[in-house]
């Protein structure tokens, strides 16, 4: 039979008298790791679309796309402009918080021009026939160290006149 090393005190090191219940301790703080990604598999952390509308006479503005993500993710978000009267110069106005901290990736179909509206993205639609629909799809990445909760207001406009307002708001986790 082999010596047993100076610094090994066979009750403590192999028998583990005293510890116990540190096997129950390592088992929880492993399921409390685990829970994270359950969790996300569950998607409450998820990128889960809903749809936020605002309607008034003259046209019909919808926006679908997640209200929670996680950094790093793709997602897509939908602009449906339903025309009740025609729409001259449909203009839609997004919050400075589909941009910050956001990549995008993609417009499609490019919007008549882009410009800055007080810090906020001014996409010019075009005209908008009387019972038509524009639908726009924007495609973003989520930058991994943007954290929190940001505003995405949707504002319609037709010129000059505000038509409609879809007031919203992203949450980003780490």
């Amino acid at each position: 039979m082999a010596t047993i090393p100076d610094t090994i005190v066979l009750k403590r090191d192999r028998d583990l008298d005293g510890r116990q219940n540190d096997i129950w301790v390592r088992r929880g703080l492993f399921a409390l790791l685990c829970v994270v990604p359950v969790l996300a598999l569950l998607n409450l952390f998820g990128q889960r679309p809903s749809t936020s509308s605002a309607a008034v006479g003259a046209a019909h503005l919808e926006v679908y796309a997640p209200t929670r993500v996680r950094g790093g993710v793709l997602f897509e978000a939908r602009f449906n402009v339903t025309a009740q009267h025609d729409l001259q110069k449909a203009i839609l106005v997004l919050d400075a918080g589909w941009l910050e901290g956001m990549t995008i990736n993609g417009v499609e179909p490019q919007p008549v021009a882009e410009a800055s509206a007080d810090g906020r993205l001014s996409l010019d639609l075009g005209h908008i026939p009387a019972g038509k629909k524009y639908l726009l799809f924007m495609q973003f990445q989520v930058n991994p160290t943007n954290v929190g909760h940001r505003n995405q207001t949707v504002q319609l406009y037709d010129g000059d006149r505000k038509l409609a307002e879809v007031r919203r708001t992203i949450t980003v986790f780490p």
